[in-house]
């Protein structure tokens, strides 16, 4: 992961014929991380999917060296299969064994649950179960829309330990929230700055 980076040059969004932001620029190098700050609506959410390679920029580029994990609103684990082994079909795609998918379970204090099916799980289990996977991917550059969201002052701990070994590892995150988050020394990007930079121009 030391060789990880994400670089954001003048990147901008149009959605249903609307400008949602511009001249978005951020650079990221191994053991970065910024946070997205904004309210609903001014397009957290897309900046994350156009980092991920799942939302064409409308004008700017990104760069990115390393893998890439998302998580956010859509659980996408089977509801009826135990959660180590709903995981598992996520992990054998990333090329995981069963080693490093138990100790992802156990960084978001999931291992006693590890058999008990995905649809019995309550919101907080499952954001943790979501957080876990993308522990587990591997990937080198975490995007999490959201990743507060549900979870008990001791699962944002839990969140806050997993992103700063992350981090200490040469990983890099950037996340989307309108709540605080246990992380420290972070960059911040308030949209809400270059939608108005938009609507002016």
């Amino acid at each position: 992961m030391k060789e990880a980076a994400m670089r954001l040059s003048d990147v901008a969004c149009l959605r249903g014929g609307r400008m949602l932001f511009r001249g978005v620029d951020l650079d990221l190098k191994a053991g970065g991380s910024a946070l997205l700050a904004g309210p609903n609506g001014v397009g957290k959410s897309s900046l994350l999917r156009i980092c991920a390679g799942l939302l064409p920029a409308f004008a700017g580029t990104v760069e990115r060296r390393g893998g890439v994990a998302l998580t956010d609103e859509r659980l996408a684990l089977d509801m009826e299969r135990p959660l180590r082994k709903a995981l598992g079909f996520w992990a054998r795609l990333d090329g995981v064994d069963d080693g490093t998918l138990d100790r992802a379970l156990d960084a978001m204090a999931l291992l006693a649950l590890a058999d008990l099916p995905v649809r019995m799980l309550s919101t907080g289990q499952r954001k943790r179960a979501m957080l876990a996977r993308v522990i587990a991917s591997g990937a080198a550059i975490w995007l999490l829309d959201e990743p507060g969201n549900g979870l008990d002052n001791a699962s944002l701990k839990l969140l806050g330990a997993a992103v700063s070994r992350h981090l200490a590892a040469g990983g890099i995150m950037l996340a989307a929230s309108h709540q605080p988050l246990p992380l420290a020394d972070h960059a911040r990007i308030d949209l809400r700055i270059h939608a108005a930079e938009a609507e002016s121009a």
